[in-house]
């Protein structure tokens, strides 16, 4: 999926629940456990944190304490690897984390935690 440079749309919807939480990453091999090249989280009415894994350790976080999500609400995320960089779009706001590794070598793709997600698109 991140293979291919452009953006990939995420709608997702929020069940309400004590610290709720988003978290998208991009694998390097089918293997949930393998080493990540993007890893995006979501603490909802805290912060989002960005990072690398690799040879198993995760590397320096980027933390960012602006916060477009709202904890219950709808919302749309979208998601550009462009050739320096990954950006993650929300229509108020976006964040930026430069690759530390190649995307050419992610092979999966995973959105998880406490999210419905209604609708995926890659373009």
């Amino acid at each position: 999926v991140a293979t291919k440079k452009g953006p990939a749309n995420t709608s997702c919807d929020l069940p309400c629940r004590n610290d709720p939480q988003l978290q998208v990453d991009f694998h390097i091999s089918p293997d949930e456990k393998s080493d990540i090249a993007f890893h995006f989280r979501v603490y909802f009415g805290r912060l989002v944190v960005m990072n690398t894994r690799q040879s198993g350790k995760w590397e320096n976080e980027v933390k960012s304490s602006t916060m477009p999500f709202e904890d219950g609400k709808p919302f749309d995320l979208r998601i550009l690897v462009l050739h320096n960089e990954y950006q993650v779009i929300n229509i108020q706001y976006y964040y930026s984390f430069a690759h530390r590794i190649q995307p050419s070598s992610v092979k999966l793709v995973q959105v998880w935690r406490d999210i419905r997600l209604t609708s995926v698109d890659v373009v």
